[in-house]
């Protein structure tokens, strides 16, 4: 049963690692098991902000149909794990509470043109590239949890997988196939030295811990 488990994983996460081209750094990993109440607030915080981002590109972009009807089920997935996660968090007795942020979406989204339609091609770029790292991650720390939480990653991983490829989907509706490409890379080498990167606080999309930055240099 494990290793069919770990077959079926390996399935869904090789899409996700071909198209990031790049995989969590072992010591943001180590990061994450050392802060285990971090790991599931800023979790919590991903899902709502998530769900949060496709609402708002349901309101500012009520022309396009397609987008309406992909992005309000996303919403609605989104929530329901935002939810699942409380009450993990609820379980564990770990208290919800909103924190910082990382560095990483927005640094992504300084990348983002400021015209259309190019400001939206970007946005649901960018949003393919925060979804398939989330699943990256759920995969790569699914081995290493308990056996609850390791269910449950696995579960959102297989839930979120399609997700990247609904925004890059959404993205070449809105240009076309061969400018998403382009701007997939351009985001692709922000989003590696984002994750490569260091970063004095943990959070789910941090880089790795800057003292190890330090010692290595």
């Amino acid at each position: 049963m494990e290793t069919a488990a770990a077959d079926d994983l390996e399935l869904l996460v090789v899409p996700l690692r071909n198209f990031l081209g790049s995989e969590t750094p072992a010591a943001w990993i180590d990061w994450a098991l050392a802060n285990p109440e971090l790991l599931l607030i800023d979790h919590a915080n991903c899902e709502k902000k998530a769900a949060s981002t496709a609402l708002n590109l349901i309101f500012r972009y009520t022309e396009f149909p397609g987008l309406l009807h992909k992005l309000s089920r996303l919403a609605r997935e989104e929530l329901r794990h935002f939810e699942q996660v409380l009450k993990l968090m609820q379980q564990r007795g770990i208290d919800y509470q909103v924190i910082g942020a990382a560095r990483y979406a927005s640094g992504l989204r300084a990348g983002v043109r400021s015209s259309e339609p190019g400001r939206l091609v970007d946005t649901l770029v960018v949003g393919a590239v925060i979804e398939a790292r989330s699943c990256e991650r759920f995969a790569a720390l699914a081995p290493r949890l308990d056996a609850e939480l390791a269910a449950f990653y696995r579960s959102l991983l297989k839930s979120e997988a399609r997700h990247f490829r609904d925004y890059l989907t959404l993205a070449e509706q809105a240009s076309n196939p061969e400018e998403v490409a382009r701007r997939v890379e351009v985001f692709l080498a922000l989003e590696r030295a984002l994750i490569q990167g260091e970063d004095s606080e943990f959070r789910f999309h941090s880089g790795v811990p800057a003292e190890l930055v330090v010692a290595s240099a």
